[in-house]
């Protein structure tokens, strides 16, 4: 198959202080000489964060011709899921990648996320933070130790072997998720366990893990994600194995 474009997603809720900066290395990124598609999805966002976003669109309109950067807005937070969804269906790239607007997870890595595609026929990639030997900041123990229950729990029912279930750095083929996306039912962070619950049923599917630098924040730098999440994954991981 050949691939000319790649959609980037990113789903975006008060980034006001990291939008710029992310979206800049976003466009500066290297995709291989894929086209880009540029999908900012603003999750209902009450601090700058749209001021910033179309601040940015007019200066890329100017400088590039072969790309395209767009703005979804939604006027209530839905959710890191909804966000995405409504990017998917809005993307027409070849492939497509999900890019959190915290900039956790780096742009830097996206040769080594494109290349299962370009060389072994992969339909799915998975970015993971466990099995890299790029920089990984050393943060919160207990969430490591959750992670890790979470991916083991999640594998039990998928039967794939996964590292790192629940990380940021997902990559598909554009007719995949595009064909996925209107199924998807959780709003929030729950669209981990719930795409990797789908993907795995489909049984002819090339799925592949590389690893990726990770470069995680404090609650006091703005991380959202709760302990709450990790309790409605559970619930999530064994619903849409068992019961979708």
């Amino acid at each position: 198959m050949i691939f000319n474009t790649i959609s980037i997603i990113i789903p975006v809720y008060n980034e006001q202080e990291r939008i710029v900066q992310t979206i800049d290395q976003v466009i500066a990124s290297d995709t291989l000489g894929l086209k880009k598609e540029i999908i900012v999805v603003n999750d209902g966002s009450t601090d700058n964060t749209v001021k910033n976003i179309k601040s940015q669109i007019s200066n890329f309109k100017s400088t590039n011709q072969n790309s395209k950067l767009i703005l979804i807005t939604n006027k209530t937070n839905q959710g890191k899921g909804a966000a995405l969804k409504d990017g998917f269906l809005k993307s027409t790239g070849d492939i497509v990648l999900v890019q959190d607007a915290d900039l956790e997870y780096s742009p830097l890595d996206y040769p080594t996320l494109l290349e299962p595609f370009l060389k072994q026929e992969a339909d799915v990639v998975y970015g993971s933070r466990f099995i890299s030997n790029k920089p990984h900041r050393v943060l919160y123990y207990w969430h490591s130790v959750i992670n890790t229950y979470l991916t083991a729990l999640s594998n039990m029912l998928t039967n794939l072997n996964l590292t790192d279930m629940e990380t940021g750095y997902k990559v598909f083929k554009g007719d995949l998720i595009r064909s996925i996306a209107l199924q998807l039912q959780t709003k929030r962070f729950g669209f981990e366990p719930e795409i990797t619950a789908r993907i795995s049923k489909i049984k002819t599917l090339k799925i592949f893990e590389v690893g990726i630098s990770y470069a995680g924040r404090t609650y006091a730098e703005g991380k959202k994600i709760g302990w709450k999440d990790g309790f409605r994954a559970l619930f999530e991981i064994i619903y849409f194995n068992l019961f979708v």
